[in-house]
């Protein structure tokens, strides 16, 4: 649904792997002693998640759906008002897609709202997320994309990632991707989990944590 706005009057060499193409890969001299690999991130906000012991019944089902709807309501009209503030025309579409809520603005001159590398968005989100506790009295898993820019991303970083997936496998060599958020990291540990061979594990702290595929042994 649509709330229009108007404003008022390593085992092994790894390569580095940027958004658009691999780096200069590592010296193809293999070191004396074994290189080591990052630890498994599951309790990391990009691990994949497990799925669920029991499955909720209808009544659950219902009770979690109506309540992503009713986050993303407020969502809208928080980013509504922040729209008037900043005198930015945009749409508002929300969505409930699997166990979270979504919302998009769109239309208009949105890049600012983005940011470089999706900076603004990701801080927008939070502060979203934030207004969204407030009122609701539970954490927010809610996704913002701004512009189509999550929506672009998720496009561009699943060919990187499958390409990376697909070359760890013939050559036996674990690649390491360049920094990513959660979200991004997300998308990658999905694909990736998806070609035979090959898994995927995320090291380093946060602004610089990163994906690294690997070949299973």
């Amino acid at each position: 649904m649509s709330a229009p706005h108007q404003p008022p009057a390593d085992t092994a060499p790894t390569a580095e792997v940027t958004a658009g193409a691999v780096l200069s890969p590592a010296a193809s001299t293999a070191p004396d002693g074994p290189t080591d690999l990052p630890d498994p991130d599951d309790a990391s906000a990009d691990a994949l998640v497990e799925p669920a012991d029991d499955v909720p019944d209808d009544g659950a089902a219902r009770s979690g759906t109506e309540l992503l709807v009713r986050e993303g309501d407020v969502a809208g009209d928080y980013l509504e008002r922040l729209l008037d503030i900043l005198d930015v025309d945009g749409d508002i579409d929300l969505d409930v897609e699997g166990d979270r809520a979504s919302v998009a603005i769109v239309g208009g001159e949105l890049q600012d709202l983005v940011g470089a590398d999706g900076a603004v968005l990701e801080a927008l989100q939070e502060l979203t997320r934030l207004a969204v506790a407030q009122s609701t009295g539970v954490r927010s898993r809610l996704m913002l994309d701004i512009g189509g820019y999550r929506a672009r991303r998720r496009s561009d970083l699943t060919s990187l990632a499958a390409e990376a997936a697909r070359r760890v496998a013939s050559s036996r060599q674990a690649e390491r991707l360049a920094p990513m958020n959660p979200f991004e990291r997300k998308v990658v540990h999905d694909v990736v989990a998806g070609v035979p061979g090959v898994h995927s594990e995320s090291e380093g702290e946060e602004p610089n944590r990163r994906v690294v595929v690997l070949p299973d042994r």
